[in-house]
């Protein structure tokens, strides 16, 4: 396994840390433990710092796999489930913990399972659909949205009583529907011509 691959591969064994460190467990477990204790206060602040390294670390294996020709095809079916294997957890956990609207998350995650249904009929017709600039700038700003949430508005609270957080999460929002709405617009008409093709 390459290196790009482990940086892939370190992102995903975050997500469990990740979990693990927000204020989700039963109250008889908190008062129990005090480490849970703890986290119950600060557990999220945590959570939001693995947050950030992973989604760091989704730029670092891109960048890695092209500077040193290590892109491989593990590395591009692992690079897009780690990531939205690490969205998925922060949605429905901020769910949880009333951070966000329910119907956001499912939303987000809705187009998420759409696009992947879409992918794997490209993949079935050998079909290699490019990811465009919309999908990657939904990936920013979902990062940048559940950042600031996890954060309590931070650092923009410091400046500003605005919901900064809540601003940019509304804006992943739309960005991911859109995105993918064009994405689907885009390649329907070439899985139509190759459904049709290998159909002769």
């Amino acid at each position: 396994m390459n290196l790009a691959n482990r940086i892939t591969l370190f992102r995903i064994l975050l997500i469990p840390l990740f979990i693990a460190l927000f204020p989700i467990y039963p109250e008889a477990w908190v008062n129990q433990f005090p480490i849970l204790a703890y986290l119950e206060v600060h557990g999220v602040f945590y959570a939001a710092l693995v947050f950030i390294v992973a989604s760091i670390t989704d730029k670092l294996d891109g960048y890695v796999a092209r500077k040193y020709n290590q892109t491989t095809n593990l590395g591009k079916l692992l690079d897009p489930l780690a990531d939205k294997l690490l969205v998925a957890a922060a949605l429905i956990l901020m769910v949880s913990l009333h951070m966000i609207p329910s119907w956001i998350a499912f939303l987000i995650l809705a187009r998420e399972v759409i696009m992947m249904g879409v992918r794997i009929a490209a993949s079935a017709q050998k079909v290699a659909l490019a990811a465009d600039k919309y999908g990657k700038w939904k990936m920013v700003l979902q990062v940048a949205a559940i950042s600031a949430i996890l954060l309590n508005n931070a650092p923009f609270s410091l400046f500003t009583s605005f919901p900064v957080d809540l601003t940019l999460m509304y804006g992943a929002l739309v960005l991911t529907v859109y995105s993918g709405y064009n994405y689907i617009k885009n390649n329907y008409q070439l899985l139509q011509l190759e459904a049709h093709t290998s159909h002769q």
